[in-house]
């Protein structure tokens, strides 16, 4: 029995065919480079579709992925709804399961600059996790650079993320919620406040209140990804020296506040000086 994402895949088919969209099978087939016996079995149901023949097709027919894998809405998208939509580049293991890509830190810059090249992102490492969540969708992982999000998210730790599509972002973006988000140049692991039905606009914030908000249109992000998971190095003493910098940073604030203090009675006492010696005048 085939999966019922198969079965969906094969409406659509059908439904090609039905409107003369596609001639035949064959040259179904043939169109997303894919050999006619192979469908012709996905058709038959005793192969389930692959994740790469469902972008191909996605692509090249404008079939719809919220139809494929959820059953809701129309089969086929509009022109100005599938730019809209993202396709990813994928990489699989011979059993046409899909690997999780991992991002390193010395390539985030590179990978938010390269997001629609498939030959930099098929060279990135990828492993696979026994986790049942982790084999439906598909899933980043990047390193944590920096230590905005500490304590939370520390430099080593690596998050494991799945994909949000673009024209999702609106809803299923969850404020306060922890997501990898892939600039024009960097990608950024934060909080999110989403203000997209508001002001088109996501609020990036960093658990340690050391760093300031980001501001960030939608024209400044190509990808979100959630983070679902964390992988973090064993570091016997990393809760201590953690503490001990949030130790630090609390005195340094101290400090900062106190000299705050003194230079503003400072101004006070200076303000009375100069009315005085006006009035003495």
């Amino acid at each position: 029995m085939n999966s019922v994402v198969t079965q969906r895949f094969v409406n659509c088919h059908d439904k090609l065919k039905e409107e003369d969209r596609i001639r035949s099978s064959r040259q179904f087939a043939l169109s997303l480079n894919y050999l006619p016996q192979s469908l012709s079995e996905v058709l038959k149901g005793r192969r389930d579709v692959t994740i790469e023949l469902l972008r191909k097709a996605v692509e090249k027919y404008n079939i719809n992925p919220v139809y494929i894998y959820t059953g809701s809405g129309p089969m086929f998208m509009k022109e100005e709804q599938q730019k809209n939509y993202k396709v990813l580049t994928i990489v699989t293991n011979p059993q046409s399961e899909e690997r999780i890509v991992h991002v390193p830190s010395p390539v985030q810059e590179a990978y938010a600059s390269a997001v629609m090249n498939p030959g930099f992102i098929k060279e990135l490492p990828t492993y696979s996790l026994p986790d049942y969540q982790f084999k439906v969708g598909t899933f980043r992982s990047f390193d944590v650079c920096g230590d905005a999000m500490d304590p939370l998210l520390v430099v080593g730790d690596k998050v494991i993320c799945s994909f949000i599509e673009p024209t999702l972002w609106a809803n299923a973006i969850k404020t306060n919620h922890v997501y990898a988000v892939v600039t024009k140049g960097s990608i950024l692991i934060k909080r999110i406040l989403n203000k997209l039905n508001i002001d088109k606009q996501l609020e990036l914030v960093s658990d340690n209140e050391v760093y300031e908000p980001i501001q960030l249109s939608l024209a400044d992000v190509s990808e979100i990804w959630q983070v679902r998971a964390k992988i973090s190095p064993f570091l016997p003493n990393a809760p201590h020296a953690r503490q001990k910098l949030k130790d630090e940073v609390r005195d340094l604030k101290q400090v900062i506040n106190q000299q705050s203090k003194i230079i503003h009675s400072l101004q006070n006492t200076l303000e009375q000086l100069l009315y005085k010696d006006e009035f003495n005048k």
